[in-house]
């Protein structure tokens, strides 16, 4: 069982039973064809990436009434030799395996897919010697955001926020609708207690500089080119040290894995990177009955 499974909320096999039904809402026509004869089906991986998924691919075969072997532990980096590489083998009735097998490969699929580009981006930031937190969004895939924040865990990203109510983030409509980032964040601090922190988006230094002393916790540089980015992130440090707060910067808004270490300088805590969820290239699995 991967270590990471133990972050999953009970809840997810729901999610899972949900995805299952969706796929055979009445009669398994295919089920029918293939029947109930015990089979064993080799799970190949074709493509470079980290095995993220494993728990999600696990409970679908486990509704199913099959039983899952690994040959490889979770967040290992696969490389296939020849084509494709062994990565497990299912056992079950032969309907119950294709019963399940689209349903987990795509999971598996998208999952280290995800991972596959966190690894990349914490590996760049390992050589460029960069100590702050590479981070996803909240730019997720409805319905399976478990799945792909699960794969930024899994490949060593930071999750950043899980959803609206985890941490408070000020953005360029939250504070056009109050009037300034002052009354935004005031209003903000009203209701949210002292656990939770609040971000302020901001285009400018001195928005940043509004944020701080309105009494942000962390202050994120949007849209900035790096060498915008550089000067910024000191002057915003800076000015959080001369108020007498230690204000996070976020360096966000339009970077990529080519981009990245242009933007891991001093002054930064934290790049977040909404391609960690979208746009993400896949792993390539298929699932092969024996025969």
């Amino acid at each position: 069982m991967s270590m990471f499974a133990a972050l999953l909320p009970p809840t997810f096999a729901r999610t899972i039973e949900n995805w299952l039904a969706e796929d055979i809402p009445s009669f398994d026509y295919g089920g029918f064809v293939v029947g109930d004869d015990e089979k064993e089906a080799t799970l190949y991986c074709k493509s470079q990436g980290v095995l993220a998924g494993v728990p999600f691919f696990n409970e679908v075969f486990r509704q199913t009434g099959c039983t899952v072997t690994w040959s490889f532990e979770e967040g290992a980096e696969i490389i296939p030799h020849n084509g494709k590489v062994v990565v497990a083998k299912v056992r079950g009735s032969a309907r119950r395996i294709l019963m399940g097998e689209r349903v987990a490969l795509n999971i598996l699929a998208r999952c280290s897919g995800v991972a596959s580009r966190a690894r990349r981006l914490r590996d760049i930031a390992d050589r460029k010697g960069f100590p702050g937190v590479v981070a996803g969004t909240r730019k997720t895939t409805p319905g399976f955001r478990l799945v792909e924040k699960y794969g930024m865990e899994v490949g060593g990203a930071d999750t950043h926020r899980m959803d609206l109510s985890t941490m408070v983030m000020l953005k360029d409509n939250h504070i056009w609708a109050t009037g300034s980032i002052t009354n935004a964040v005031k209003s903000a601090r009203s209701v949210a207690g002292f656990s939770i922190k609040i971000e302020v988006e901001c285009q400018s230094e001195e928005d940043a500089f509004e944020a701080i002393e309105a009494g942000a916790d962390i202050v994120m540089l949007d849209n900035f080119t790096p060498e915008q980015m550089q000067i910024a992130a000191v002057n915003v440090k800076t000015k959080g040290l001369t108020s007498g707060r230690q204000v996070l910067v976020e360096a966000s808004g339009g970077i990529t894995e080519e981009t990245a270490e242009q933007y891991m300088n001093p002054g930064i805590d934290i790049i977040s990177f909404g391609t960690l969820s979208q746009s993400v290239p896949h792993v390539d699995f298929s699932l092969k009955i024996a025969h």
